[in-house]
């Protein structure tokens, strides 16, 4: 296996199954791996405005401490000695079940993310130029598309 890259229609991309001998087969893999680089884009963008929603959608914590920038009120909320007698735990709320939920679809999109990302290392690996431009080109329009979406959404 050559360690340069190279401009050649002949390349094994991931499976041995997925070789590709010809300038039409370079070009479906191009377009395939181009596709999975904006996929990969998106689920990177949407995994953040998943997490990000789902912060927004918590309401305040009745047991938070105010936060205040008043050197007086800030010495008034200072925790003291009764404050570190235990108290009772926090009552279980109707939404712990969704952010667990949420958190859940998070980590199976990290997974997914991950995974992608690490197949897309591998074609880039066969050193072929042609996949390795659709890689970066996939990658640059995934971003130009998604990131603008985070700020709409």
């Amino acid at each position: 296996m050559a360690m340069t890259f190279g401009v050649s229609s002949s390349v094994t991309l991931l499976f041995d199954s997925w070789s590709v001998h010809g300038p039409a087969g370079m070009v479906l893999s191009v377009f395939v791996v181009f596709v999975l680089t904006v996929l990969y884009e998106v689920l990177k963008v949407f995994k953040l405005w998943l997490g990000s929603s789902s912060m927004r959608a918590q309401p305040p914590d009745p047991y938070a401490v105010p936060r205040t920038f008043d050197s007086a009120s800030a010495l008034e909320s200072s925790p003291s000695e009764s404050s570190l007698t235990p108290m009772q735990p926090h009552p279980p709320t109707p939404d712990n079940r969704k952010r667990w939920l949420i958190h859940a679809v998070q980590a199976v999109l990290h997974m997914l993310q991950v995974s992608l990302g690490y197949m897309l290392m591998l074609c880039v690996m066969s050193y072929n130029t042609w996949i390795f431009l659709g890689v970066i080109v996939g990658s640059g329009l995934g971003h130009l598309i998604s990131f603008p979406l985070l700020h709409i959404i």
